[in-house]
């Protein structure tokens, strides 16, 4: 072998190292979370994808607020969750073609009184002792505005998944474009009929209809 095809192979075998190290590193630190069967490989392709191509927004947890609303007899329940991951792939030329993950720890939820708090964390309701992560994996993203989208997905609750539509709205937190920006805030809305997940206690005191809500602060990934 001549010394330049030496060179040239020990070349290609270092690119080749460097770039398999990155992305080993990448899917650990961004997938990790979501691995195990909870979502399936091509939703966890994509999502590497965005993050190799600049095009991956993470969820800072610190600046984000994810939880529900619900009507009662005596008052509305409000709740939130304090523990949560996930992302979001945004790319402004691509329709249905992103991706947004989204892993909640229910036990982390947090009311105003401890005792309607055990009771939504308790068998009735979210049962987190049974079920301790509530999980959503979108399956479409549809941009119907400069800054508004259609998102669609599958919400995984009590271990029932259901399809949810959530309403989006983005906002660029610097005066970038919202698929350019460094830093963007996302809030998005939904409904959902508690019976369908299986939480069908005290339906004569508790509205049925529950309104799911974020509202969080990403940031794009950078490798």
């Amino acid at each position: 072998m001549s010394m330049s095809r030496f060179f040239t192979r020990m070349m290609l075998t270092a690119t080749l190292l460097t770039s398999t190290g990155l992305a080993l590193a990448v899917d650990s630190e961004l997938c990790s979370p979501f691995k195990d069967g909870k979502v399936n490989e091509s939703s966890l392709a994509t999502m590497l994808s965005a993050a190799n191509n600049g095009h991956l927004y993470r969820i800072e947890q610190s600046s984000s607020q994810v939880g529900f609303c619900v009507d009662s007899k005596l008052s509305r329940i409000e709740g939130k969750f304090e523990e949560f991951q996930g992302g979001m792939a945004l790319d402004r030329g691509e329709d249905d073609n992103g991706q947004t993950m989204v892993l909640i720890q229910a036990n982390s939820l947090v009311t105003e009184g401890a005792f309607i708090e055990n009771m939504i964390k308790g068998e009735g309701f979210f049962d987190v002792k049974h079920f301790p992560e509530v999980l959503f994996v979108s399956t479409g993203f549809k941009w119907t505005g400069s800054d508004t989208a259609v998102l669609k997905g599958n919400l995984t609750l009590r271990g029932i998944t259901r399809p949810v539509i959530f309403n989006v709205t983005l906002t660029a937190l610097d005066d970038k474009p919202v698929d350019q920006a460094q830093k963007i805030l996302v809030k998005a809305t939904t409904s959902i009929d508690r019976a369908d997940f299986g939480m069908e206690k005290l339906a004569s005191l508790v509205d049925g209809n529950v309104k799911l809500c974020m509202s969080v602060e990403a940031l794009k990934y950078a490798t």
